[in-house]
């Protein structure tokens, strides 16, 4: 099947079209598989800018997921996909996937029996013509070039050269295997990133510009993301690193990362000039959950208090604890988390905090601040999923509490948690240098046996 995959893909690039726009009573199908395969993408090449690559290119593509097939009009730079028409919402399909342009001008995807998917609804607005900007715009123009619909104006997860994003806009990426997603949002003080979980929002990142000035847009430009104020004046830049000019930005729907790209013409790729984060423990999701970054940027489960030799960090207190009788709150001192909230309460003590947590059924962690270091106030914040804990120095007053079932660590006391949970870090680097130690001596216990046994045969 894997075989069949790549040969469909390619068959379908050769005889696709390579033009920048389509007329109206424009269609194309694919054929969807009978069968189910893993991994599978099929993709009929249909328009393509007129520049130089990595140009834009626009594709009906078919893809395996979830069990299912779905059906999407794409967007790509080079081999980089910038805009997909299913990213908020898959059309799953069966036996075909069809791109139609209407006689009356609305753009749509469809199934078997007529079934529609996705639309532009734009029918009766006098549409003409689909059209691939050299910009990477997705447009719907009529006879004297108004566009009455464009892909920017529906962002994804990628934010293209000149493309611009009004206050209260969001990019969105969606990590695979998880309920929660990541988001950079544009707010009136700041552009921030975030990490979605149900009702809660952590913010993770920030930038803002300076003398609180407000934001009104953004923009990519060719030397960094420019911020614009209410008079559209630039206020604020942040500024690529390398001295190329910037193609893309783009959310990582993996570590939920914000990066600006540009092209590589000796390395044939594109490559990152800045980055948001640029440390793992700094990741909203950089450890699984009820795990810990530790300083050497690696993970440790808290869930060895459980089981040690257990892979899952959560095995055994991950959620649904809203019986008071049955949790409690361990204290993990020197951890903290990068995942940022507002503190539910101000001028409280860490008990009070803990019990915040325990009478909320759908807190599993919290953050207590006793007033020393930077933030100096005693502040209690709460948080609805064990991610994003990091290690940090101890006595800068923060204590990090997870619920969990009563009985699940070792012992009583906060002494007892700090000795099972972060030392096993160590453990893995305590080994290498044992055994580089043990070697040592092994070769010179060796050499003085030689030496003896040599001095023995001369004698």
């Amino acid at each position: 099947m894997a075989l069949y995959s790549f040969i469909f893909f390619i068959l379908l690039l050769t005889y696709g079209y390579c033009k920048s726009d389509v007329h109206i009573g424009y269609q194309v199908t694919l054929a969807v598989p009978v069968e189910y395969s893993v991994g599978f993408i099929g993709r009929a090449l249909l328009m393509e800018s007129n520049q130089r690559e990595p140009n834009f290119k626009t594709a009906l593509s078919v893809e395996a997921a979830s069990g299912k097939y779905s059906c999407s009009l794409e967007v790509f730079l080079g081999d980089v996909k910038v805009w997909n028409s299913g990213h908020y919402s898959r059309f799953y399909t069966w036996d075909e996937c069809v791109l139609e342009l209407t006689n009356e001008g609305d753009l749509r995807l469809k199934g078997p029996n007529q079934r529609v998917g996705w639309r532009t609804g734009t029918s009766g607005q006098g549409v003409e013509r689909l059209q691939i900007m050299s910009s990477g715009n997705l447009v719907l123009v009529d006879t004297m070039d108004r566009i009455k619909w464009q892909s920017f104006n529906f962002p994804t997860d990628v934010m293209l050269w000149g493309q611009r994003l009004n206050v209260a806009t969001r990019l969105t990426s969606f990590p695979s295997n998880s309920s929660s997603f990541y988001s950079l949002e544009i707010q009136h003080n700041r552009i921030a990133l975030y990490l979605n979980s149900g009702k809660w929002n952590y913010s993770y990142w920030e930038f803002k510009p300076s003398m609180n000035r407000n934001i009104t847009y953004i923009r990519l430009g060719s030397k960094g993301l420019d911020l614009f104020s209410d008079q559209y004046k630039k206020i604020a830049q942040i500024s690529s690193q390398e001295h190329q000019l910037l193609r893309f930005l783009a959310l990582g729907n993996s570590t939920g990362n914000l990066g600006l790209y540009f092209y590589s013409p000796e390395r044939g790729k594109f490559e990152a000039s800045f980055q948001a984060l640029n440390t793992t423990c700094d990741l909203p999701l950089a450890c699984k959950p009820y795990g810990i970054c530790t300083l050497s940027n690696t993970c440790s489960c808290i869930g060895v208090l459980t089981n040690g030799r257990s892979s899952n960090c959560s095995e055994g207190i991950s959620g649904g604890f809203c019986n008071n009788s049955q949790v409690e709150m361990i204290e993990l001192e020197g951890v903290s988390s990068v995942l940022q909230v507002t503190p539910i309460k101000v001028n409280v003590s860490k008990e009070a905090c803990a019990n915040l947590c325990l009478d909320d059924c759908t807190c599993a962690a919290a953050l207590y601040s006793s007033g020393k270091g930077e933030i100096g106030l005693r502040e209690c914040y709460l948080y609805g999923l064990v991610m994003g804990a990091k290690e940090v120095k101890t006595g800068i007053g923060l204590t990090y509490m997870v619920k969990v079932p009563k009985g699940t660590h070792l012992g009583h006391g906060k002494s007892n948690v700090m000795k099972w949970v972060l030392p096993m870090v160590g453990v893995l680097d305590g080994l290498i240098i044992l055994l580089v130690f043990g070697g040592v001596g092994y070769y010179f216990i060796q050499k003085r046996r030689k030496i003896l046994t040599n001095t023995d045969n001369n004698s």
